[in-house]
């Protein structure tokens, strides 16, 4: 590979650049129509489907918690009735979780990652689509079982030993089981493809210590799934087990501990917390520095935070286990580890404050939404380290207040800094400006509508009112506050509904955004917006942090890799330097054909265990076709 200085990766001018650029976008493209679309394995392509596909998972369990709302409004409602009112709460916590809130921050890594670090394509593409298949087919599962009146009531955590043979008849719980399957299974995929491609693909020069601040989230995030996800899908697989075939892991009557799946459980949910938060984070340490005109303040200190918030998150499981009777000593450990880690998140907004403080903002819808996430993540923090105390805890567990906790960690901690990073990268997904006005209306409902809807839940908690009920007596002093809580929940639904009505409008008619309308200083901007198939014509080569504040007209790149041919630059780990070159497999509908083969067993498997045995075969047989070499190197994964 050699460097040539003075050259945009955007625009680089030469006598041959229309041609280069034909044979780039013919090498590089998927072929038209539905089984095209279908086969196509661009990170772009594939991460879109995931955020659209997302968004419709958040609109519909934003509709299942209206209902939950319209319900508790009143003293003895009769809107929904207890079985389909345990349905509901099942799926909007379930949906929310496993449909929303982690596919939707992987889907922004499998767009962003690979253009961040300077490469054409996320590593194991077949894989990137094959995930996004599955975890089409999980949504679908969970959703379809909804319309017929057998989804899961077992609630998003499905508590062994309620969720076991002894006392949930019939196929619901195999059903949430058999859905976290699946979107683990994606979640795991996604994470291998994030942590290859920020090793290994990355543009020469961007070392370790010049990694984008959210990229070096996403690493860290990806490396969570990894280490934690497995735990979940152990449990569910036994949970199915247990039901399906006799086996007794969660049966105290047999040999079994039910605390056994609280623990493989929570060692996996809090993690998935952070999981879902430290993108977030890596988001506002991204977008923050465009809009105050300046440099991060505290880069070193903002990584270390992310890789101590990665660290510690798997030390705080027990403190949602503190009433189920633990040995008190072992107790105060994980509360300990519970307020240790808000040292980190707050080296983190004190960092933001200082870049805020000496910046020059700029306030556009993005950096709204940014504010509004530090002032409600602070009380979410707040809150959160009230609960890690046992006393405390021993309290208001299973109460009203950890529903207004948890909603203001994962809604002001996540949504609020998601919603900033679709404003700002949707003009790079679609090549056009989202509306300031629409924006502004949406932030304010959003903000005002969030805070006066889950902020009167922590009274409500304090004053004992327990989560999961679906009724409540009318001489119990809960009556006003909740009707105050559900009207509230009209304005918040009114701010996502025109946040949903600005992507669909600007998606279509937006203004034209230009490259790079925002003037950021991250390298997907070094490319046009959208990009084209090939991401860059040439792989930029990177000396600064902040490669186009530093040298925004004449970005040096890389030459050698071919046009002919998918191909991409294989970089070392800590210096990104330059090692090989690497081919990228091309479109294939294999991946398409392995997930249905790997659904139809996952689902037949709900209803009998020869599933596993008979339904290996279509899967062993696609992963043939996967596989088998096409007789060219760049054909093969």
């Amino acid at each position: 590979m050699t460097i040539e200085p003075g050259r945009s990766a955007a625009t680089d001018a030469g006598p041959n650049e229309a041609e280069l650029e034909r044979r780039l976008t013919q090498t590089w493209s998927s072929q038209r129509g539905f089984w095209g679309a279908v086969a196509s394995v661009d990170h772009k392509v594939i991460a879109r489907r995931y955020i659209v596909t997302a968004l419709v998972f958040l609109a519909l369990g934003g509709l299942l918690a209206l209902a939950m709302r319209i319900q508790l409004a009143r003293p003895e409602a009769r809107f929904i009735d207890a079985d389909r009112y345990n349905q509901i709460f099942t799926m909007h916590g379930s949906n929310m979780m496993f449909l929303f809130a982690v596919p939707v921050m992987e889907a922004m890594a499998v767009y962003l990652v690979p253009l961040m670090v300077g490469t054409r394509n996320i590593a194991f593409p077949r894989l990137n689509a094959f995930s996004y298949w599955i975890f089409l087919a999980g949504g679908l599962l969970l959703w379809i079982s909804f319309a017929l009146d057998t989804a899961p009531d077992v609630g998003w955590f499905a508590y062994a030993p309620l969720s076991g043979p002894e006392y949930g008849a019939g196929k619901r719980a195999d059903i949430w089981a058999q859905m976290i399957t699946f979107t683990e299974l994606s979640a795991l995929a996604i994470a291998v493809e994030i942590v290859v491609t920020v090793l290994k693909q990355r543009a020469p020069g961007m070392s370790l210590d010049r990694i984008p601040l959210l990229v070096w989230s996403m690493l860290v995030m990806a490396s969570l799934v990894i280490m934690a996800m497995p735990a979940i899908m152990f449990a569910s697989s036994t949970l199915i087990m247990d039901r399906l075939v006799g086996t007794q892991f969660y049966n105290p009557a047999e040999g079994g501990d039910a605390l056994l799946w609280q623990h493989l459980f929570w060692f996996f949910g809090h993690p998935e917390v952070y999981i879902i938060f430290l993108p977030a984070v890596g988001m506002v340490s991204t977008i923050l520095p465009t809009f105050v005109r300046r440099p991060i303040f505290g880069y070193l200190p903002l990584v270390m935070a992310l890789i101590a918030t990665g660290v510690l998150a798997f030390g705080l499981w027990v403190h949602h286990m503190f009433v189920v009777g633990l040995p008190r000593l072992g107790e105060s450990f994980f509360t300990a580890s519970s307020m240790a880690i808000a040292i980190p998140a707050g080296i983190q907004i004190f960092c933001w404050l200082a870049t805020l403080w000496a910046g020059r903002p700029v306030f556009k819808v993005p950096l709204l939404f940014l504010i509004g996430f530090i002032v409600t993540f602070v009380i979410g923090g707040l809150t959160g380290v009230m609960v890690a105390s046992v006393p405390f805890d021993s309290q208001v567990h299973d109460t009203y207040f950890v529903v207004a906790h948890f909603h203001y960690v994962l809604i002001g901690g996540a949504v609020f800094p998601l919603i900033a990073a679709i404003y700002y990268w949707f003009p790079k997904m679609t090549g056009r400006m989202m509306s300031e006005r629409l924006g502004r209306w949406a932030f304010w409902l959003i903000f005002i509508g969030f805070h006066v809807t889950f902020f009167p839940m922590h009274i409500l908690g304090l004053q004992g009112m327990p989560r999961r009920i679906y009724t409540y007596q009318p001489d119990l002093p809960w009556g006003t506050l909740n009707l105050f809580v559900s009207l509230s929940s009209v304005v918040l639904s009114l701010g996502f509904l025109i946040f949903f009505i600005d992507i669909i409008r600007s998606w279509s008619s937006g203004r034209p955004a230009g490259e790079n309308p925002w003037n950021a200083s991250t390298l997907e901007w070094a490319t046009g917006s959208p990009p084209p198939p090939y991401n860059f014509r040439a792989i930029p080569v990177v000396d600064t942090r902040d490669p186009l504040w530093s040298q925004p007209d004449e970005l040096p790149v890389t030459s050698g890799l071919r046009s002919d041919r998918r191909e991409l630059l294989i970089s070392s780990v800590v210096e990104a330097l330059p090692e090989a070159r690497e081919s990228s497999p091309q479109d294939s509908v294999w991946p398409f054909w392995a997930a249905i083969a790997t659904s139809i067993m996952l689902i037949w498997s709900i209803f009998s265990p020869w599933a596993i045995v008979w339904g290996s075969v279509p899967i062993a047989v696609t992963l043939i076709g996967w596989f088998w070499p096409k007789g060219a190197a760049e054909d093969e994964s």
